[in-house]
């Protein structure tokens, strides 16, 4: 369990630092916005493009792996997505809580913990995950989000519409052009690569700031949804969603111990701040989605330490 705080401590500590800030006026009622605007436009679509043009096919074509972790992350971020609709709950703002459910914090979190349990071996799946997390269920969240928020009666209306703002969105765009050159196999330029990894590097310090003096703000205020819809949204984080990886991982595929293990433990991580920049961004109710982040990260140290406890 030690191990575990030692690998989320700076996330407490970076969110603790944009809480202070905030109440001390370090920085003013704006630099919440400001600064997601930061990640959003700028740190995130840099980090990425880099992850997605540095990104090596063979290393990450595993077949099994990705059907257990991706169809982990489809089955929550569906039956959130279903339930939230069920409840009322517009379309933009049951994607975000798709996402407050099912997006792992693969970056921050994921790296450093897997590199600790499983060696340098499994941090090609760990990019596998992070490119499935940030990148795939990522864009699916947003290209829901754009549909809600377009009002003409018009199908054909609302398809350009939405059409062109996904066009125009950087985290889209970014990851899409990082293909791209994984594709074709160019290497980047060593004064590009730099650029971007000192850009990119931003992107989780600053969201994680961001967060923090979100909530400096909104300390007194409750969300809209209620204590319930938070609690489910961390239990189907924490609970359900690596249950479902073991399950097609283990008994469906029957991938290898350490590629399973892999899959499971990347499945329990935390809710990642993504679901909160883009609920910053699009001005949905983000105070759901900053408890959720919290509290699962502060849980986690616990319902990780009791799965890695388990003997396999």
């Amino acid at each position: 369990m030690l191990a575990n705080l030692f690998v989320v401590l700076p996330i407490f500590a970076l969110i603790l630092t944009g809480w202070v800030a905030r109440r001390s006026n370090a920085l003013g009622p704006n630099a919440t916005r400001e600064v997601n605007r930061l990640v959003v436009y700028l740190a995130l679509p840099a980090l990425l493009f880099d992850i997605m043009a540095n990104a090596d096919p063979a290393e990450i074509w595993q077949p099994g792996f990705i059907l257990a972790f991706s169809v982990g992350c489809a089955a929550i971020f569906a039956l959130t997505l279903a339930v939230r609709l069920r409840q009322g709950c517009a379309l933009a703002d049951a994607a975000i809580d798709g996402l407050n459910a099912s997006y792992a914090n693969t970056g921050f979190v994921g790296f450093p913990l897997v590199l600790a349990v499983m060696g340098s071996s499994a941090l090609g799946a760990t990019l596998v995950a992070t490119i499935l997390t940030a990148c795939v269920l990522f864009a699916i969240a947003i290209v829901l989000v754009e549909c809600s928020l377009q009002t003409e009666a018009r199908r054909r209306d609302i398809a350009r519409k939405t059409a062109l703002s996904l066009v125009k969105n950087p985290l889209l765009v970014a990851p899409a052009l990082g293909a791209a050159v994984m594709v074709s196999g160019v290497a980047l330029p060593p004064a590009l690569e730099t650029y971007l990894t000192l850009l990119g590097g931003a992107a989780a310090p600053c969201a994680l700031v961001a967060l923090g003096l979100f909530l400096a703000e909104n300390s007194e205020r409750q969300p809209q949804a209620g204590s319930a819809v938070q609690t489910g949204l961390v239990a189907l984080k924490l609970i359900a969603q690596p249950a479902i990886t073991w399950v097609v991982a283990v008994p469906m595929l029957g991938l290898s111990s350490s590629l399973a293990h892999t899959a499971v433990l990347l499945a329990a991580l935390p809710t990642g701040t993504g679901p909160f920049m883009l609920a910053q961004f699009y001005q949905r109710e983000a105070l759901l989605t900053g408890r959720v982040v919290l509290t699962t990260t502060i849980l986690s140290i616990v319902t990780l330490s009791l799965y890695l406890s388990v003997p396999r």
